[in-house]
């Protein structure tokens, strides 16, 4: 098992940014992939960004390339989602969870945080 906590959201103005972070505990961190994905309300949970175990490989959704940055650090067991020039349509429950896969597909993901809210003010 590995569990997930999510910290660092809130609310921020638009334009702004914010760095969300995951702690894992219970495995090996650096043996599983990273992702980071969001559900706003009355919408479909959608995917953003991953990483890979040694935080070589990183890979975005086109709709967030430029503005998101994933990042690890494996001695704090620890992965990040910095986002930059925040949107309203950015709000949205932010989570990360862990795969043996470096993907987007978030079928391939078994374990979850419980999330951490991200609204942004117009």
């Amino acid at each position: 098992q590995v569990q997930l906590v999510e910290s660092g959201g809130g609310l921020v103005q638009a334009g702004g940014s914010l760095r969300l972070s995951c702690v894992a505990s219970g495995r090996t961190f650096s043996n599983y992939a990273m992702g980071w994905f969001r559900q706003a309300p009355g919408k479909e949970r959608e995917s953003l960004a991953t990483i890979g175990g040694s935080g070589i490989t990183t890979s975005y959704a086109n709709s967030v390339k430029g503005r998101f940055t994933i990042s690890r650090d494996n001695a704090k067991n620890t992965v990040y989602l910095q986002i930059h020039s925040l949107k309203p349509e950015d709000t949205a429950v932010y989570y990360c969870a862990a795969s043996r896969f470096i993907t987007l597909d978030d079928s391939q993901y078994p374990y979850w945080g419980q999330g951490t809210q991200v609204t942004v003010s117009s």
